[in-house]
């Protein structure tokens, strides 16, 4: 069932969501050279409970050991942080992170250069975060999921990458996965309708070789199957009657257009 939320109940997920866009921004500086996956967690762990009531959402969801998903390179989702991941020059890491506060969540993720990274790599997380932009801006009450979907395969059609297909976006409430789906491809008009009061987690995950994936032995990771490169962008969205309002915004055009239906 989809559980439509009311104004309070949307600016109350706006509060769990700005500790996410704070916390993104304490971490680009410390996604560098040297550093272990553990280390973020442990770090994002501790600037999650320093505000009051807060608390990570993924730590024990469905027996998940950390406070990050934190996804390297060709891992697309659900990496378990661990102390011998050490980041090196060049790496990409996707850092997914969700934050309940009184009661009601908020979920994102990005993914983060590690020092210099390749062209392709560079070009792989702008496309993503383009096709992020674009899928917010078209959730919209009145429209489809599979509008959502169609604007993300718009942005990555003829880039050579390829959309993650097996992994959809979702509701969110108080909790952190509910209904309903919201797949990265679509066509207008077709599957869910998007109604006023709706909150989404919108996140195009996109790779740079095959859209297949697999699981690894930690039975967590899921990585591409070829070991081609994959990037992750997440945003909470709210659908108002004034448009999207992004809820886990951290800078740059979406967080303006945010700001503008706040």
């Amino acid at each position: 069932m989809i559980e439509l939320k009311s104004g309070p109940e949307i600016e109350a997920m706006a509060r769990s969501g700005s500790i996410i866009g704070r916390l993104f921004g304490e971490l680009e500086a410390r996604v560098v050279p040297g550093v272990s996956t553990l280390d973020l967690d442990h770090f994002a762990e501790e600037f999650i409970r320093s505000h009051d009531g807060a608390t990570p959402v993924f730590k024990g969801l469905y027996g998940f050991p950390g406070s990050l998903c934190t996804s390297l390179n060709d891992e697309v989702v659900h990496g378990i942080p661990s102390a011998d991941r050490i980041l090196g020059e060049g790496d990409i890491l996707s850092i997914d992170v969700g934050v309940r506060l009184n009661g009601w969540c908020g979920d994102s993720a990005r993914t983060f250069a590690v020092g210099e990274i390749s062209e392709e790599a560079t070009r792989l997380l702008e496309v993503t975060e383009e096709a992020l932009q674009r899928a917010v801006e078209a959730a919209v009450p009145g429209r489809h999921t599979g509008d959502i979907g169609h604007a993300v395969e718009e942005v990555v059609d003829g880039t050579g990458f390829e959309i993650i297909r097996d992994l959809v976006g979702h509701g969110v409430g108080r909790k952190v996965h509910e209904e309903p789906q919201v797949p990265n491809t679509g066509r207008p008009g077709e599957g869910t309708l998007l109604r006023e009061g709706m909150v989404l987690a919108i996140e195009p995950m996109i790779a740079v070789g095959t859209w297949r994936i697999k699981t690894l032995s930690d039975r967590w990771t899921m990585s591409t199957m070829d070991g081609s490169l994959s990037a992750h962008f997440e945003h909470t969205v709210a659908l108002t009657g004034e448009g999207p309002r992004v809820l886990t915004a951290t800078g740059g055009s979406i967080a303006e257009a945010a700001r503008a239906h706040s």
